[in-house]
């Protein structure tokens, strides 16, 4: 058997926590790789991505939040994480309907999420959060395999040998990461495990018609879809060209 025989075959792999409909970034990240994985295993953070996101309203960015119980549960997981209020989903989907009815697009995905949001929902914000994140790769044509890091053995040492444990056992030869882990991410640890790593990169994203100005990209994936419909995908993933161009703010104050 030659090397290049005995060479792993290339494969890309992220590893990131779940988020509550996530901005377009986001699922840019999920189409770049080859696997996904939700990164559930790790404390939950308040006022973060995880339980929130923000719409476009007339008077500016509102925040859609699930209410999730936090009161004496310090070191929860995101995985641990349950909905204290099960009224949260009708109560967004009346935000939804309210400030997007007018978009051209709305319609056309009404029959995706209406039945979401008014159906039965799981208890659990990394259940929750799945189910969003599904319905939108599906509707972007995103064939991804997304994972679950409760799939793996993780090993405890420390957050850079987690993320190493999680891609040695999907034989990843590249890791890709959001520009803020820059800052604790060890590469050479990967690298002894012949895994390399790369951060991507959330620049040159075109702007695109909001329903209200002044235009934000800082908002969930629901308020593109509803704005350009079909064509979303052009404001994400054909902007290959931008990769590469490491800068210290590669983010440009969007969430990474």
């Amino acid at each position: 058997m030659n090397g290049s025989q005995l060479k792993k075959e290339a494969k890309r792999v992220a590893v990131v926590q779940s988020n509550y409909i996530p901005w377009k970034g986001y699922f840019d990240l999920i189409q770049s790789v080859d696997e996904f994985v939700l990164y559930d295993d790790v404390q939950y953070t308040k006022r973060d991505w995880r339980n929130r996101n923000k719409i476009k309203t007339p008077n500016g960015l509102h925040w859609l939040t699930i209410p999730v119980c936090v009161k004496g549960r310090y070191f929860q997981s995101i995985r641990e994480t349950l909905v204290s209020d099960p009224s949260w989903a009708a109560k967004h989907w009346k935000s939804l309907v309210t400030f997007y009815r007018r978009a051209p697009y709305f319609k056309l995905y009404e029959p995706d999420f209406e039945p979401l949001f008014l159906g039965p929902l799981p208890n659990s914000l990394s259940e929750i959060n799945r189910l969003f994140i599904d319905k939108i790769c599906s509707l972007l044509a995103i064939q991804t395999r997304i994972r679950s890091s409760d799939e793996f053995t993780l090993n405890e040492e420390g957050p850079n040998e987690k993320l190493i444990s999680i891609c040695s056992a999907l034989q990843a030869t590249e890791y890709v990461s959001g520009p803020a882990a820059k800052d604790y991410l060890s590469p050479e640890l990967f690298a002894a495990q012949g895994i390399s790593v790369s951060f991507f990169s959330y620049l040159g994203y075109e702007p695109y018609t909001q329903l209200y100005p002044p235009f934000s990209h800082e908002v969930s994936i629901l308020d593109l879809l509803f704005n350009v419909g079909p064509e979303s995908a052009s404001y994400m993933f054909n902007s290959r060209s931008r990769r590469g161009k490491s800068r210290d703010n590669e983010c440009g104050g969007l969430r990474c």
